[in-house]
């Protein structure tokens, strides 16, 4: 992948390999495991893509409480067994990651998640500070933006199912778009 289309820099991805090695980094996935299931059922969807896997706890998660098997790709540039570019997947969750995206990288990773969501999809935003800071001392919510700056990032690229405020943010529904 070429600069002009990156998802991450070396560095960022560095930090966030560190980050992972703490325990309690990414576990927000799991909180919204119901959620996403809600959906998934809801559209028959049984194939996930989860895009910011992180340790691969929203799959875990849903699998402890699905009726029926589910087959669960995982994606995320900071861990590297699941780095390699996603493949298209009917149903993309994206969840506690976009708020953690690089500024001047947020364009292409959702470019990217429209490449990768022929179906439906679930993303969470968290508007807010985080309580995690990166090791060179910035907060790690990188885009602290109110949904007002989000939504028109994603109705450019996604039909917009459903929106939903929460406390600390907003999750919304979608559906991908023909390219």
């Amino acid at each position: 992948m070429n600069d002009a289309n990156a998802l991450i820099s070396d560095d960022y991805r560095r930090m966030q390999q560190e980050l992972h090695k703490n325990p309690n980094y990414g576990v927000a996935s799991v909180e919204y495991a119901p959620l996403v299931a809600q959906v998934m059922d809801a559209v028959g969807a049984r194939e996930l893509l989860d895009y910011g896997a992180g340790k691969g706890r929203l799959g875990q998660t849903l699998r402890q409480h699905s009726r029926a098997p589910l087959t669960i790709h995982h994606y995320d540039p900071a861990i590297p067994k699941w780095s390699a570019p996603a493949q298209p997947c009917g149903f993309v969750a994206c969840i506690d990651v976009l708020e953690h995206i690089e500024p001047h990288f947020i364009d292409n990773v959702l470019d990217d998640l429209q490449r990768v969501t022929k179906g439906a999809g679930v993303f969470t935003v968290h508007t807010g500070p985080a309580v995690k800071v990166l090791a060179d001392g910035r907060n790690a919510h990188l885009i602290q933006q109110p949904p007002a700056w989000w939504l028109p990032k994603f109705l450019a690229r996604f039909e917009l199912v459903q929106f939903s405020r929460m406390p600390q943010g907003f999750w919304v529904a979608v559906e991908g778009r023909r390219q």
